[in-house]
């Protein structure tokens, strides 16, 4: 077999650009660093400014310790609840609630919001109503959840619903009438029409303010879920509301600001990990973002 000689030059441009691999590599890891303090210091600095105000006012003597107690206490009283795995019984139990409330009002807020926004007169006939059942505060949906449903879990799931369902279709809604009607044309002339129309170019064209009706949503399903679990207490069920229920009951100060703390934090990383990763990815595939 013959051996082809590689030519010097060839051969010094092939190290060359090794070099330059490893230099581009070491420049990616030291940028992806960058990004990621950038992106965790000043959430760690307000989590910071925030525990430092909390302790201020209770060194302020405004209210007694055993009212309003301090950051070392409710902690104390996290890492007990974690240690004894109450903690982690009642975040799974909420979490299913949460979840299964949110994924039925998604499928329930994209069908409405794309029937609304196929016709101009259902567009006229139920676009305010959407609008007005969204303003509706969901502690005003339980009586009627009781009487439907009793102490059950499709009450709590009745209000979850009805106080995500119009925000995330308010939001599908906002999203397709910011859609520039240049992009309708142009999927027209490309054969786009019907349910293929909607597919390919409605939809996509509308995520920005879809996404925007989403974490909407589930702010309001959160929120909806928290106060079904105070109002509604099921037996045999801890959930975080009935965490929180029992700590006023028994007015256990720390008890009760723990799990305020877990609802704050669950909410943050709900924002943080998903809604704010969907949201780059749309803005970095738009050429929103330079990174």
């Amino acid at each position: 077999m013959l051996e082809v000689e590689v030519p010097k030059r060839d051969r010094l441009t092939e190290e060359l650009a090794g070099l330059d691999a490893l230099e581009l590599a070491d420049l990616n890891r030291a940028s992806r660093a960058r990004r990621l303090w950038s992106a965790t210091w000043p959430k760690a600095a307000a989590v910071g400014i925030a525990l430092g105000l909390w302790q201020l006012v209770v060194w302020s003597g405004w209210r007694p310790e055993y009212v309003l107690p301090g950051p070392c206490k409710v902690f104390a009283e996290l890492r007990d609840q974690l240690a004894d795995g109450r903690l982690q019984r009642a975040l799974w139990l909420t979490l299913g609630r949460a979840a299964r409330g949110y994924v039925l009002a998604m499928v329930i807020g994209v069908a409405v919001g794309s029937l609304v926004a196929s016709s101009k007169v259902v567009r006229s006939a139920f676009g305010s109503f959407i609008t007005g059942l969204q303003t509706m505060p969901s502690v005003a949906w339980f009586p009627l959840a009781l009487l439907l449903f009793k102490r059950s879990e499709a009450a709590i799931l009745f209000v979850v619903v009805l106080g995500a369902a119009p925000s995330i279709a308010n939001g599908l809604l906002s999203g397709i009438d910011q859609i520039p009607p240049l992009y309708l044309r142009a999927g027209r002339v490309l054969g786009a029409r019907g349910l293929t129309l909607y597919r390919r170019i409605v939809l996509p064209a509308a995520l920005p303010g879809f996404i925007g009706g989403m974490k909407q949503g589930w702010a309001f399903a959160w929120r909806s879920l928290m106060a079904g679990e105070l109002l509604v207490i099921i037996a045999g069920q801890q959930s975080i509301g009935v965490l929180m229920q029992n700590a006023r009951d028994f007015s256990d100060a720390p008890a009760l600001m723990a799990s305020m703390v877990v609802i704050l934090v669950v909410g943050i990383v709900v924002d943080a990990v998903f809604f704010a990763g969907v949201d780059r990815t749309i803005r970095r595939r738009r050429g929103l973002l330079v990174r």
